[in-house]
């Protein structure tokens, strides 16, 4: 048995832009999915998860199973579970040249899904990894990013963006344009996340930015202001200047909303911040409901959240240096 495990992500800037080739700064935090996986010896693949905000579930199937996992869970909350695993079963199969592996799957997730964190990179990178090694193959950090990458376009119908999988797999503050994805050296951030206990369609929202930007000219402007945002943010970022990063924050943050994927929720959050201080606050993630994230180094802003309507939870997250990493092998 292998476990392997991958850290969640805030987005300092460009999610969303992302996707149609502007660049975008994500940051690896210390909230990780760990996921083991042992081998079987027939085809089929039994996953169970825990702390996916689904009350955790097991559920056993294999390939030529018809319709999919009998299970007594709503189909919509199966589907968000097990897509990015059975995902990243496949890649793990393809990688080690065994198609038909079958494995024991466990899930434990300190990110929430579908929050803004990362969670789905975090899952189908851990789990690429584990896969990968429990079948005797060893990939390099760039590769299980790459696979990784393929799992997540493949799930979200060629709507995913490199910027998850490879901040998930490499750790650190990444930047992401395209194809071109590379490590980026980054001062300690005072990051603060308030989170309101719901979750966005990530695929509703970004097909409504689609459809935005192709109805109106104004709002393919907007994507590529925010683009203009994040490369202001790289210089603030290199010098190290957290009030400056706090700023172009904002600025994301109101472009964001313009594209329609705040919620109210997101934006009594951000304010909350702003009010108690924060140098900058902003969603993070593709929106309507999750995660904000906020840099803040004294306690205002943890505090203030906590008092907020609409926020479930506020806590403080360190920048993760390690990406995808190997915990147990057995």
């Amino acid at each position: 048995m292998v476990v392997s495990s991958a850290p969640g992500k805030v987005y300092l800037f460009g999610e969303h832009a992302v996707v149609y080739g502007e660049p975008a700064v994500p940051c690896a935090i210390e909230r990780r999915a760990r996921v083991s996986v042992e081998a079987r010896d027939d085809d089929r693949i039994r996953v169970h998860a825990e702390d996916l905000s689904l009350n955790g579930f097991t559920v056993e199937y294999s390939d030529d199973s018809d319709g999919g996992p009998d299970v007594d869970v709503a189909e919509s909350l199966v589907q968000a579970g097990i897509g990015y695993i059975d995902a990243a079963v496949e890649q793990a199969r393809d990688a080690a040249g065994r198609p038909d592996a079958g494995f024991d799957i466990t899930v434990e997730s300190e990110i929430p899904l579908g929050a803004g964190l990362g969670s789905s990179a975090a899952v189908t990178t851990a789990g690429i990894d584990a896969g990968t090694r429990e079948l005797g193959v060893e990939l390099s950090a760039e590769e299980v990013a790459e696979r990784a990458y393929q799992a997540e376009l493949e799930v979200q119908n060629g709507e995913a963006s490199r910027a998850d999988t490879f901040c998930s797999a490499t750790g650190g503050a990444v930047r992401v344009e395209g194809d071109d994805c590379r490590a980026m050296d980054a001062p300690d951030l005072p990051f603060v996340i308030g989170f309101d206990g719901g979750a966005g369609d990530t695929g509703e929202l970004v097909a409504g930015v689609r459809a935005l930007r192709e109805e109106y000219d104004f709002a393919a402007d907007t994507v590529e202001s925010i683009g203009d945002v994040v490369r202001s943010g790289e210089e603030a970022l290199a010098a190290g200047d957290v009030a400056e990063l706090g700023e172009l924050m904002n600025f994301n943050h109101g472009l964001l909303e313009a594209l329609g994927v705040s919620s109210r929720s997101l934006d009594q959050m951000v304010w909350a911040a702003r009010d108690a201080g924060a140098h900058g606050a902003k969603l993070t993630g593709a929106g309507g409901g999750g995660c904000i994230v906020a840099l803040d180094p004294t306690d205002s802003t943890q505090t203030a959240l906590r008092y907020t309507p609409g926020c479930e939870d506020a806590f403080r997250a360190e920048l993760d240096t390690d990406g995808v990493r190997v915990e147990d092998e057995e």
